[in-house]
This record gives C-alpha cells, structure tokens and sequence, in this order.
C-alpha cells in the first residue's frame, strides 16, 4: 500500500497533518515520541545489563565440588 507513497505524497501528507494540528502540536508530539523512544532504549540497555549481571554471577565459581573439598 505505501510502495505507491513518492517523496511528493509524504510532502503532502506532511503539509496536511501540519495544517490540521499546528506547528506546536505537532512539534510537542515528536517531542513526546523522542522522550518514548529514549525510554525504550533506557530500558532495553538496563535488561541487557542485568542479563549480563545474572550470567556474570552464574560463571563466578565453576568449580566442581570434589575439588573444593579438596583444597
């Protein structure tokens, strides 16, 4: 359905949402969907360093417990 969509269409569409809501509508909405995909990314980069917390804790001590009793 967007394959049809050339430069010249989202120019229009662009003017149209730009008439429709206004310069500052339109400007605090990205405002708002930059904060949102900031947040995302916070919190994918916040899992991802308490994956790597968990397997860090997991691979501490490997040793197997006939070689602790041992020592």
């Amino acid at each position: 359905m967007l394959n049809n969509i050339g430069p010249w269409g989202f120019l229009l569409i662009a003017i149209v949402v730009l008439v429709l809501f206004g310069r500052g509508k339109v400007s605090n909405l990205m405002g708002e969907v930059g904060k949102g995909i900031s947040s995302f990314k916070r919190g994918v980069s916040e899992g991802q360093k308490e994956l790597d917390e968990a397997a860090s804790e997991a691979a501490v001590d490997v040793t197997p417990e006939k070689e602790k009793d041992q020592a």
